[in-house]
């Protein structure tokens, strides 16, 4: 399938032939596996000793005749610690338990519990990242996902690798006129502050995705407006994750890498 290149004006310059792995089947639930499997989360956990740094020794006796005995008190058997005593009489105080004063967490966060340890295998991940490329030019999935399109039209969009030497400000005038107004809507990211309680939780801005432009080994670009990735370190997260068909541009170089890629993991 060929697909046009435009040129920095937005205008058709000519044409590409598209790499197989553009065409290749949408398989969700692989992706949905994979992402599932690539999931990341801090561990974290209170101190092993939180709650026990102190005297309380054991549960108390409640036998009678016995030297520290808790008999007779009307005293729960569990750990104490002593305050003062007189002759053997002892004013004791809950300790260690969760119920206590200082005492330890009854059910506390534990590091294993957070440490993922799914493994996908190698043909899945393959099959994932092609479902994952695929989508971004199938223009239903693409129109699927973002709620404020209801068309999308000539994907994917490449454009000549010209465009990585220009400056932001201009870039951002060429994708408007490449992507129209809806799209461009989509493409950039924008920061705006959270409604409601989470302000106070440490959660106070939240951001859309933005636009992922894919550019060539030897190509840069720098920009904080959409994310930027090479095709070496191009991963299914930034192409599927909340979902397949991310708006997605690529340069004229980066499409031959993709097919090179592809051609020498057949081999």
């Amino acid at each position: 399938m060929k697909v046009n290149i435009l040129d920095i004006q937005g205008k058709e310059k000519g044409n590409i032939e598209l790499p197989s792995c553009f065409s290749a089947k949408i398989r969700e639930d692989i992706v949905a596996k994979v992402l599932e499997a690539k999931k990341t989360m801090q561990p974290y956990a209170p101190s092993l000793v939180a709650g026990k740094q102190h005297s309380a020794k054991g549960k108390i006796v409640h036998r009678r005749h016995v030297w520290k005995s808790g008999y007779g008190r009307g005293a729960s058997r569990v750990p104490r610690k002593i305050f003062s005593r007189r002759g053997s009489q002892f004013n004791w105080e809950a300790a260690e338990i969760p119920f206590a004063r200082g005492g330890m967490r009854a059910h506390p966060p534990k590091v294993l519990g957070m440490i993922n340890t799914s493994k996908i295998n190698k043909k899945e991940f393959k099959l994932a990242f092609l479902s994952a490329l695929s989508a971004t030019a199938d223009e239903k999935k693409v129109a699927k996902k973002y709620d404020s399109i209801e068309e999308v039209k000539k994907l994917p969009i490449i454009v000549e690798s010209k465009i990585t030497s220009l400056k932001t400000k201009e870039i951002l005038s060429i994708l408007q006129k490449i992507l129209g107004e809806n799209l461009f809507n989509v493409a950039i990211k924008k920061k705006t502050i959270r409604s409601g309680k989470g302000k106070l939780r440490g959660r106070k801005y939240k951001s859309n995705a933005g636009m992922l432009f894919v550019v060539g080994e030897k190509e840069k670009l720098k920009t904080n407006t959409f994310d930027v990735k090479k095709v070496k370190n191009l991963g299914i997260k930034d192409l599927a994750q909340g979902g397949l068909g991310r708006l997605t541009m690529y340069t004229e170089q980066a499409i031959k890498e993709l097919e090179n890629k592809f051609k020498e993991n057949k081999k």
